[in-house]
C-alpha cells in the first residue's frame, strides 16, 4: 500500500503540478522555440523568491490592511514579473547565441540567482541558505482558503484542506496554461516562432525580428517557470537549493518523456516523472529494510532511484527519442 500511495498521489500532487508548469515552459523554450535552456530552475527561483518576499517580508496583509485575496494574487504578479525581468535580462545579451552555448550561459545564470540568494547579506530578505518557512509564505493562501478543515478525496488521493485547496490552485493553472499553449502556437505568432526554431535565417529573410520573437519566448516560458516554483513551495517551505542545476534536469527529463513540442507532453511527462521517481524510491526503501543494498544507508539507498529513473530514460531516448506524444519531424531542431 506505501507502494501504491507513493505512485499514485503523484497524479493529482501539487509537486507534479508544478513540475508541469516548469516544464510546459521549457517545452516552450526548446520544443516550440529551439531555445536550448539548462537554467528554467532560475526561473523557478525568481517566482518562489518574488511571491515569497513579496508575502513574508513587504507584508501588504500586515502592513497595509490589504484583504488576503489581493496579497495573494499581488503576491503571484510580483513573482511573474521577477521571473519575466530575469528573463529580459538574461536574453538580452544570450539570445543570439546558440546551442550548447546558451545552455553554458543559461545553467551559469540560473546558478548565480541561487548563490545570491543564499548570501548572508541578503538572510533579512531571502532567508540566506536556510530560506524561509512555510509559515511566513502560506499566510494569505491559507486565509482564503475556502474548503472546511478536513479529508478530502479518496485511497491513495486523500489530502487535507490546505492540501487540497493547493492542488486546485495548481492544477487550474496547468489547465489554463495547456490551453494558452494550444491557442498559441495555433496562431501566425507561434507558427514564426516555429518557423524561427527551424530556420530563424530564412524567418529573418521575411522581415520578421527574430531576436524579438526569441526573447518573447523566453519571457512567456521563463513566466510559466516562475509559476512552477511558486507552486512548489506552497506546500512546503522555501528551500534555495532545491533551485540547483538537478531540478532542471529533472524537468529535461520530464519534458522528454512526455514529447518535447507538444502540448500535453510535458503534463503527462511531469506527471510520470514524478510518480516513477516517488514510487521507485519507495520500492527501494522497503527492499532496504528487507536487507537488500547491503552495505548502503537508507538514504543512499534511496539515491538510487534516480538511478534507475535515468536509465528509464536512456531506454526511452534510444527507442523513441520523441517521447509518448510527440513526432519524429519536430525533432529536427536548428539550436
Amino acid at each position: 500500500m506505501e507502494i501504491l500511495n507513493a505512485f499514485f498521489s503523484a497524479f493529482v500532487d501539487s509537486s507534479s503540478a508544478a513540475f508541469a508548469l516548469a516544464a510546459i515552459g521549457l517545452g516552450i523554450h526548446f520544443g516550440y522555440g529551439g531555445l536550448l535552456n539548462f537554467g528554467q530552475a532560475g526561473f523557478m527561483a525568481m517566482g518562489a523568491y518574488g511571491f515569497s518576499i513579496w508575502t513574508a517580508v513587504v507584508a501588504p496583509t500586515e502592513n497595509w490592511g490589504w484583504h488576503p485575496i489581493a496579497s495573494f494574487l499581488s503576491a503571484i504578479v510580483v513573482g511573474i514579473i521577477a521571473a519575466s525581468i530575469y528573463a529580459f535580462i538574461l536574453g538580452l545579451p544570450t539570445l543570439k547565441l546558440r546551442g550548447d552555448y546558451l545552455a553554458i550561459v543559461t545553467i551559469a545564470a540560473a546558478e548565480i540567482v541561487r548563490f545570491s540568494v543564499r548570501t548572508t547579506e541578503l538572510t533579512p530578505i531571502t532567508g540566506g541558505s536556510q530560506g524561509m518557512t512555510g509559515a511566513s509564505i502560506k499566510t494569505d493562501i491559507q486565509e482564503i482558503n475556502p474548503l472546511p478543515s478536513g479529508q478530502y478525496g479518496f485511497w491513495v488521493f486523500e489530502a487535507g484542506a490546505y492540501d487540497t485547496w493547493v492542488r486546485i490552485i495548481g492544477w487550474s493553472l496547468v489547465a489554463v496554461a495547456v490551453v494558452l499553449v494550444w491557442a498559441l502556437f495555433r496562431s501566425p505568432w507561434g507558427r514564426v516562432v516555429k518557423g524561427i526554431r527551424e530556420d530563424e535565417d530564412a524567418v529573418r529573410s521575411l522581415g520578421k525580428n527574430v531576436f524579438s520573437y526569441k526573447m518573447q519566448v523566453l519571457v512567456l516560458g521563463g513566466v510559466l517557470g516562475g509559476l512552477g516554483g511558486i507552486m512548489y513551495i506552497l506546500p512546503r517551505a522555501l528551500q534555495p537549493d532545491f533551485f540547483a542545476t538537478p531540478t532542471t534536469f529533472y524537468l529535461w527529463t520530464a519534458l522528454l518523456l512526455g514529447g518535447a513540442a507538444t502540448v500535453f507532453g510535458p503534463v503527462i511527462g511531469a506527471i510520470l516523472f514524478w510518480a516513477l521517481l516517488n514510487g521507485v524510491r519507495s520500492i527501494i526503501g522497503v527492499a532496504h529494510e528487507y536487507g537488500f543494498f547491503f552495505g548502503l544507508s537508507s538514504t543512499q539507498a534511496a539515491q538510487l532511484s534516480f538511478v534507475f529513473v535515468g536509465i528509464a530514460l536512456m531506454v526511452l531516448v534510444v527507442f523513441r527519442p520523441q517521447g509518448i506524444f510527440g513526432n519524429k519531424k519536430e525533432l529536427s531542431f536548428n539550436v
